[in-house]
């Protein structure tokens, strides 16, 4: 029986063997899964003990407006942390800890221990309720908490070990409630790995980089150079010591060409305006507005409609914030100044009447302003269908008329060919748009800016060849999806067209672009440099917005202010053009005489032309771009308001309030 027991015994101490040696392989493989994959996603400095780097981030340099006022500046927001030693070193994790935590806060305990976990982590809380910063410093789990609140958790420090109350630095907008210019300044946000990467070091994960507007523009100058904590690392991947520190050098201060009273009434008159509108019916659902120093070119305002309040950025937003800030064209953070290009409607006409002189028309001869203008198979409407009769090219100016420029236009597009032209070359009516700026981005120091489209013959066969397919199976459809009848019989009837011969520059094309309508498109940049440029008789000044450098030792440095340019306006049309502005506001039949009744013309006299686009399936998009005072140009304040109505009755009383604050006479 001894005998036999032996190898039962032998066969029961090697299983017993095999089972500690795979609990002992389980053991080393967990203890490497821990030290090889359960810390931050990229974060390798934590799977030993050593050292490690905290990157310090500097504090942000402010933005200021020409008097130094800030635009966004620098507070403290205080936050509750929580150290990941104390965290690890707690027998339940530190749940308990974060429980009373919640309680003393009154805040919901998953929030607060959702932030305890690393993002990437196994087990993590999602994105944004993790925490994905370092894993070797204090986690803050509950921020911009009151100061009282946070104050009392210090007096129980029993009751919390490692709990801490951190003085966090942030961006403030004390202009937030009208005149901050957020679409201007813009946001910032985490940089992303290859930001990172390109960086050279400069940017880390931790750091916050400009997104949009001036932020991003100027983020190297803004940013400042980060520092570091070197400390020491257990095998948890907690930091359990500082060994050195090296301090961050806080950003430069950026002093922009901003009037923060100007811009603040010129966002309240923006507002004041689309309100308007939208209350006499219109949708009025997108605006812009903006004003131009024509001494040197500064922009001193810049609004745009819808807005936001920027403090969202500071308070933390959450994804569904996020999500609305950020979507869709009516976006707010869109900065409608710049990065939005429409058809500039009869604004448009200051840069065709240059150019239908230097295609040979005489600004003495008498203009026919008919009610409509026939070219081929088509009928071109005067604005109403009201007729003038004979009328000289400055009373065409003043009363908008659409057909003298049709007339013009198909005489050019005949002399340069008809369809049988190739090109474009010695086009005057084309040639005068980009002469003047258009079709191309002005270099205003902003990023996101469009350059607009000056249509041409290459323009269109590149349109075609890119639309060709799509126009061909909906004029083989029918628009089936399209309710209404006329429309789905419009819009099959010009698939069709496009599709056998959208590649040929007609003349319709050309009698839309000398009007502004049709695919030419421009931002309100750059019709306000256009009418800068006939204001000054034919310098254009470039527009800008950074102006200086105030670095933190109190070293004052200017920015290189861009140059000008001179622009031919042939003949006598940029005397002609400035006489016809001015009576576009001042004389009877003026179409902004109305907005200005009342305004103090011969203190403030204003300049300006007003333009009403029509836009397929909408309501009309109102311009007015305007300058003054005529007698010594200084400043240039155009506005557009998409879906508002005429120029006359929405654009023009909207520049009329921001007039009123530059010539001193506001209420």
């Amino acid at each position: 029986m001894r005998r036999r027991a032996a190898p039962r015994m032998q066969a029961r101490m090697l299983a017993s063997l095999a089972v500690l040696t795979l609990l002992a392989g389980v053991l080393v493989g967990r203890l490497g899964q821990l030290q090889l994959t359960d810390h931050p996603a990229g974060d390798a400095r934590v799977a030993a003990p050593g050292t490690s780097r905290v990157p310090l981030p500097a504090l942000r340099g402010r933005i200021l407006d020409r008097d130094g006022r800030p635009i966004v500046d620098n507070a403290v927001r205080t936050d509750v942390t929580i150290d990941r030693r104390s965290l690890a070193d707690a027998a339940d994790g530190g749940r308990a800890t974060v429980r009373r935590l919640a309680e003393a806060l009154d805040l919901p305990f998953d929030r607060l221990w959702g932030r305890t976990t690393l993002c990437g982590a196994p087990g993590a809380a999602d994105p944004p309720h993790c925490w994905a910063g370092s894993a070797l410093v204090p986690v803050p789990v509950a921020v911009d908490v009151d100061p009282a609140d946070a104050a009392r958790l210090t007096e129980r420090p029993e009751l919390y070990p490692g709990v801490a109350v951190a003085s966090q630095p942030v961006r403030s907008y004390p202009r937030a409630k009208g005149g901050g210019a957020p679409q201007t300044t813009g946001y910032l946000t985490r940089p992303d790995a290859e930001t990172v990467e390109a960086s050279d070091g400069a940017i880390t994960d931790a750091d916050l980089v400009g997104a949009s507007g001036l932020e991003r523009q100027y983020d190297e100058l803004l940013r400042g150079s980060g520092g570091y904590s070197e400390v020491r690392v257990d095998a948890r991947g907690v930091a359990v010591a500082e060994t050195g520190r090296r301090e961050p050098v806080p950003g430069s201060d950026l002093v922009t060409t901003l009037d923060l009273p100007v811009q603040r009434a010129t966002e309240a008159a923006l507002a004041d305006g689309v309100r308007q509108a939208r209350d006499r019916g219109h949708r009025a659902d997108t605006a812009a507005a903006v004003v131009l120093d024509l001494r040197d070119g500064g922009i001193v305002a810049s609004a745009s409609v819808p807005t936001y309040d920027p403090s969202v950025w500071s308070q933390g937003v959450s994804q569904e914030q996020y999500d609305d800030l950020t979507s869709g064209d009516r976006s707010p953070l869109i900065d409608r100044v710049t990065g939005v290009a429409q058809p500039p409607a009869s604004t448009f006409k200051a840069v065709t009447l240059p150019g239908a002189v230097a295609a040979g028309t005489d600004l003495d001869d008498k203009a026919h302003c008919s009610s409509s203008y026939r070219i081929g198979d088509r009928t071109f409407n005067n604005y109403e269908s009201r007729a003038y009769g004979w009328i000289t090219w400055r009373e065409a100016i003043k009363v908008s008329c659409d057909t003298v420029f049709y007339r013009v236009a198909e005489q050019v597009w005949r002399d340069q060919g008809g369809l049988s032209a190739d090109d474009d070359g010695g086009d005057p009516l084309i040639e005068t748009a980009r002469d003047m700026g258009l079709g191309e981005e002005t270099g205003v120091d902003l990023p996101g800016e469009s350059a607009g489209r000056i249509p041409d013959r290459a323009w269109k066969r590149q349109w075609w060849s890119s639309t060709k397919d799509a126009s061909c199976r909906d004029a083989r459809r029918g628009h089936p999806e399209v309710t209404d009848r006329t429309r789905r019989e419009y819009l099959t009837a010009l698939a069709k067209e496009n599709c056998e011969s959208g590649y040929q520059f007609r003349p319709g094309d050309e009698a839309n672009l000398s009007i502004g309508q049709g695919d030419v498109t421009a931002t309100l940049l750059q019709m306000a440099q256009v009418f800068g440029t006939i204001a000054l008789d034919g310098t254009e000044v470039s527009p800008h917005l950074g102006a200086e450098e105030v670095a933190p030792d109190g070293t004052r440095t200017e920015l290189a202010a861009p140059a000008t340019r001179e622009v031919d306006l042939p003949g006598r049309s940029g005397s002609l053009l400035r006489a016809a502005l001015g009576d576009v506001v001042t004389q009877p039949g003026g179409t902004a005489r109305s907005a200005f009744a009342g305004f103090p013309l011969r203190r403030w006299p204003v300049a300006g032309k007003t333009g009403t686009a029509e836009v397929f399936g909408k309501e009309d998009t109102a311009w007015f771009v305007s300058y003054a005072p005529t007698t010594k140009p200084r400043y240039v304040v155009a506005v557009v308001v998409s879906q508002g109505g005429t120029g006359g009755g929405t654009a023009a009383p909207i520049a009329r309030q921001i007039h009123e604050q530059l010539a001193g006479v506001a209420d």
